[in-house]
């Protein structure tokens, strides 16, 4: 779907993150498309401002002294006196250092690029026995039978969590991300809070059995976090839920949009599977394609201009890591998959110091989850109307059905 001019400048004077129209969901890049042409420093009906430019939105990643992530002042009228408010102010993403600082040393360390490829065996041996179970009913829902079931085991590992334990994790994750969006339901906050309460009094029992039964910290990420004596109980639980939804969501979408875009783009899929040596390009190019996270956040701390316009103190800032994704200024043919593009320096993994922790990780778990799939199924198509889930932060897929019959 492209918008004719006329109604371009019509969807960029009318947009307002708080109202989204249907269409968005389903599509979101023609409205970036048509803010970037119009408003690329876009001011919404609630006084913040929106982002869509890749030179706009760079410099703010740039400057975390002039452009906050503490999310306090914005999330305090958002979730009133809550477990989602503790959680959003106390975890990593939403904070500045010193906290910030600590926290992602201690998991930094423990996601070391030799500890990454010492996991890869046991996520080749995983993604192989989800595989099986693919083959043998001849298709699946690719989110519940595969993609979401990846990044829940390898959180669970890296946390320790034992195996009867992870029913509940992805349930979780979900409800408290979903609490995220740019409007906040009374459903979602019920959802978001309950979910934050059960995942915190679980952790609180496995945190007590890994005072009594520590692991090997350069592994152990909860062994690592537990070493450091500065985080208090509350810091802790909430630097456990961070891991799992950051971990979880992102990389359950990375993998199943990759799969839908390769089957709305079957000359890059061939492409793809005639060489397998371009999955590392390719995990690049889905990232930038359909970015699994499409916003972020700040608040300025002092007067600044961005993209030619004055912005006060305490600006809230939106920024579209989905829309920079996608600029023509940036990157060519920016609405064409590409699964050798190169040079590809998008920003799904933010930049600066919030650069995401765990992008290696994620990046295996891309590589070996798509890489594999195509060489067993490369001719797998789609099998009945994927569902999104209505979310515009987070892009990806609730379900996603597809056939392997005859495609092994």
């Amino acid at each position: 779907m492209a918008f004719t001019p006329e109604r371009a400048r019509e969807v960029a004077a009318s947009f307002d993150l708080a109202h989204l129209p249907a269409g968005f969901y389903a599509d979101p890049y023609p409205y970036y498309h048509a803010l970037r042409e119009h408003a690329p420093v876009k001011r919404m009906p609630d006084g913040s401002w929106f982002l869509t430019r890749y030179d706009d939105i760079l410099p703010v990643y740039r400057d975390p002294k002039a452009f906050s992530s503490d999310k306090k002042k914005e999330f305090g009228p958002k979730y009133g006196p809550s477990p989602l408010l503790e959680h959003h102010t106390t975890s990593l993403v939403f904070n500045d250092p010193p906290l910030h600082t600590r926290v992602r040393r201690a998991i930094v360390g423990a996601l070391s690029q030799r500890h990454i490829a010492a996991m890869e065996p046991g996520l080749v041996a995983l993604v192989d026995r989800l595989l099986e179970a693919v083959a043998a009913t001849g298709g699946a829902d690719i989110i519940e039978a595969y993609a979401g079931a990846i990044p829940v085991e390898i959180i669970g590992n890296l946390l320790g969590v034992p195996h009867e334990h992870r029913g509940p994790l992805r349930g979780w994750s979900l409800a408290i991300l979903g609490a995220l969006e740019p409007v906040l339901t009374p459903e979602r906050a019920d959802l978001g809070n309950r979910a934050v309460r059960e995942f915190a009094a679980y952790l609180e029992s496995l945190i007590a059995e890994r005072r009594r039964h520590p692991r090997d910290p350069a592994t152990d990420v909860l062994t690592r976090l537990l070493d450091d004596d500065a985080l208090s109980g509350s810091e802790l639980l909430h630097q456990c839920i961070f891991l799992l939804n950051a971990g979880h969501e992102t990389t359950t979408n990375l993998i199943g949009n990759a799969l839908h875009a390769l089957a709305q783009w079957p000359a890059e899929r061939a492409r793809l599977v005639a060489n397998p040596a371009l999955i590392g390009t390719a995990v690049e190019e889905f990232l930038r394609f359909e970015s699994s996270n499409q916003l972020g956040n700040r608040i300025t701390t002092r007067p600044v201009r961005v993209g030619g316009e004055a912005l006060p103190a305490d600006a809230r800032i939106t920024v579209c890591i989905g829309a920079a994704n996608r600029d023509p200024a940036q990157f060519r043919e920016p609405d064409r998959l590409d699964v050798a593009r190169e040079p590809n320096r998008h920003i799904a993994f933010g930049f600066g110091i919030h650069t995401c922790a765990g992008l290696n990780l994620a990046r295996l778990e891309g590589r070996v989850a798509i890489g594999r799939f195509l060489d067993r199924f490369p001719r797998y198509a789609l099998a009945g109307e994927p569902a999104r889930g209505g979310r515009a932060r987070f892009r990806g897929f609730l379900h996603l059905p597809v056939s392997v019959s005859g495609g092994g």
